[in-house]
């Protein structure tokens, strides 16, 4: 059987867990983040989720030291549970990757449409109320084409493009971020809060899973390492990428409510850009934010699909779905039937427009915690009850990395495991609770049984 391509580095991990995390939704949602938390609840919110999530990355770290396996989640979970617990811990995370793919193809065409304007036109139908272009429409649809063939032909082809873009996302914003530094002012963040301060974090953090789901990625792609590579670099790779994204998001907030009164923004199109075409009264910099989103949208896109589809192809391979996805394509060694139907999927998906572009940011930070969870769940327990060396088709590496309870360092793990599975608990609880504001709408939760619906059926069938 024809095993995936090795060629993967610690660089190519890095940009592929920060730019899954990091796409276009600081331009097309800082109206929503504003809204939710004012520019001090905003940062504090990412900040803090950044740093909650410390331990899950650590976790996570541990876990693909010792299992470098594509089904991820999946894999972890089946050491300690039932097959049926595994094969839905692996489904939520795929709906939490696959879920961006979709939402980037519309997001091209939304930002596509603010620099050209005849865009938009040529309606062809509406949904929840809102339009689907024909021309938005396409560029979407020639985007998916191009990240497909890109996958479908090689990785070490998408490790280049990922590399390439994240790269200039972090150059270009170092520019914006100086900009925002030589002409704004801190009045701006007046009021500080939009609510309590309290609440305003409360609200922002419900968002932060969605936002900074990505640095677990690498976890995925691992089987596609470098014969070289030093496992322990995974753990390298996961830490950077959580660190970084979170401290993004947290600048480009700063940045914006540093540069133009925040209030102002509220229910503006593309907050960031306006705020600083209003500042700087010219147009320029808003064409170099939008350089800046697209090259976000290309490497969030990329990163999003990269893990979907290996997720998928590992559940193909394992028989939780159809074997037909769990092929490798003997050439290029990549795992092209999980490409092309991810491909279909996203292709099918952005039919629906702008209707599911802060939908789904909800949706998707449920499926994400949830993963975090069990995967917490699951190392406890591996920690505290070793398993047997082979559970459920996935074999437990004990070569390097073993795992010894009773131990100092496997007290350490269960402090550990036992601190990033209650941040992701509490993560859950925010969006299913009716007692927390911003909880599930009756739209979100019919959402979530689709997705879970759709995963029973193909488990029945395969």
């Amino acid at each position: 059987m024809t095993s995936l391509a090795r060629k993967l580095r610690l660089a190519d991990y890095f940009a592929l867990a920060f730019g899954t995390m990091v796409g276009v939704g600081w331009l097309v949602l800082m109206d929503d983040w504003l809204r939710r938390g004012g520019p001090f609840g905003a940062i504090l919110g990412f900040a803090l989720g950044g740093i909650i999530l410390l331990p899950v990355g650590y976790v996570y770290g541990q876990w693909v030291q010792r299992l470098p396996d594509a089904a991820g989640e999946a894999a972890y979970t089946a050491q300690v549970f039932p097959p049926v617990v595994s094969y839905f811990t692996g489904w939520m995370m795929l709906l939490a990757y696959f879920i961006v793919c979709p939402w980037e193809a519309v997001a091209v065409g939304k930002v596509a449409a603010y620099i050209f304007p005849s865009l938009d036109s040529l309606e062809l139908y509406r949904i929840a109320g809102q339009p689907v272009f024909l021309p938005r429409l396409l560029l979407g649809i020639a985007l998916t084409v191009f990240l497909t063939t890109l996958n479908y032909r090689g990785m070490r082809l998408s490790a280049n493009f990922q590399n390439w873009t994240t790269s200039m996302v972090l150059l270009l914003f170092a520019i914006v971020l100086g900009i925002s530094l030589t002409r704004g002012s801190p009045a701006n963040f007046h009021p500080t809060f939009r609510g309590t301060p309290f609440l305003s974090v409360l609200l922002t953090l419900q968002i932060v899973p969605y936002f900074l789901t990505g640095f677990e990625s690498v976890a995925k792609c691992a089987e596609e390492a470098k014969p070289e590579f030093q496992r322990r670099s995974y753990l390298h790779a996961i830490a950077l990428a959580l660190l970084v994204g979170a401290l993004f998001y947290s600048v480009a907030i700063a940045s914006v409510a540093y540069i133009a009164p925040w209030q102002s923004l509220l229910g503006q199109r593309f907050a960031t850009a306006i705020a600083f075409e209003r500042a700087l009264h010219a147009h320029w910099p808003v064409r170099l934010i939008l350089v800046i989103a697209f090259f976000g949208l290309f490497q969030c896109f990329n990163g999003n699909f990269v893990a979907s589809s290996r997720l998928l192809f590992a559940f193909g391979r394992n028989g939780s779905v159809t074997s037909r996805l769990g092929r490798v394509h003997e050439r290029f060694q990549t795992p092209s039937a999980a490409v092309l139907a991810i491909c279909a999927g996203t292709l099918i998906a952005q039919c629906l427009g702008d209707a599911i572009l802060v939908p789904v940011t909800e949706v998707g930070s449920v499926a994400c915690a949830l993963g975090w969870l069990a995967t917490c769940l699951s190392f406890f327990l591996v920690v505290a009850r070793p398993p047997s060396p082979s559970v459920h088709g996935y074999s437990l590496d004990r070569s390097e990395k073993p795992l010894i309870s009773g131990s100092s360092r496997g007290t350490k793990f269960l402090v550990i495991a036992t601190c990033g599975a209650l941040a992701s608990f509490v993560l859950v609880l925010m969006k299913f609770l009716p007692v927390f504001p911003g909880h599930f709408s009756v739209a979100e939760w019919i959402a979530l049984a689709v997705w879970v619906a759709l995963g029973v059926v193909l488990r029945v069938r395969s």
